[in-house]
């Protein structure tokens, strides 16, 4: 059974009181154990399982999100639509579309795989280590969004020449430019040679 707040015991960074769990992985993605989200992401960091999502609009634009100032990890950046933690035992997919729902309001019209990337990204102002292994997901948003305001300060769709021109000037996620060139095949695939991504 899923570990969830519901059935956890739950002393976290964000002051909910809640210990959130990740799950440990090996080099294949392969479940090793669990460590408390802080802990995990504290140097030189533990390997756990994430997942990134990167959802389109009708017309071939990526939703942005800027990350609420209030959270621990990365406040006040911009990065993909949605990234988060499976609970252990959740699949990435469901973890996805149900962090998805809670940060932005919204189900995808449309969720699929794009694979999956390693990395090891330091974020030299927090002092906290992203030891991913990331499942990426790809897909349509056509309702209206509705932000949770303690997790996204803003919300902004974005085509692929409006993206590097943010990109350019704007403060992303240390993770950002690694997921989104690893779901790069896919994002091609869902939204055309026309849309230049």
């Amino acid at each position: 059974m899923p570990i969830t707040p519901a059935t956890a015991a739950n002393s976290s960074p964000n002051g909910t009181g809640e210990t959130i769990l990740l799950e440990l992985v090996d080099e294949d993605g392969r479940t090793i154990g669990t460590a408390e989200k802080l802990a995990a992401h504290q140097a030189p960091g533990q390997l756990h399982r994430a997942f990134s999502v990167f959802l389109f609009d009708e017309q071939g634009r990526l939703l942005l999100q800027q990350r609420a100032l209030g959270k621990y990890h990365s406040p006040g950046v911009w990065s993909n639509t949605c990234c988060g933690h499976p609970y252990p035992g959740e699949a990435p997919f469901a973890a996805a579309a149900r962090r998805t729902f809670e940060e932005l309001g919204v189900s995808p019209s449309l969720l699929a795989e794009a694979g999956t990337v390693r990395y090891n990204h330091p974020d030299p102002d927090s002092g906290l280590v992203e030891q991913e292994f990331n499942h990426l997901f790809v897909g349509m948003v056509q309702a209206e969004l509705r932000p949770d305001p303690s997790e996204v300060g803003d919300t902004a769709f974005v085509t692929a020449a409006e993206l590097a021109e943010r990109h350019a000037r704007g403060t992303f996620s240390a993770w950002f430019m690694t997921v989104l060139d690893a779901a790069r095949p896919a994002i091609k695939e869902l939204t055309g040679p026309g849309a230049g991504w």
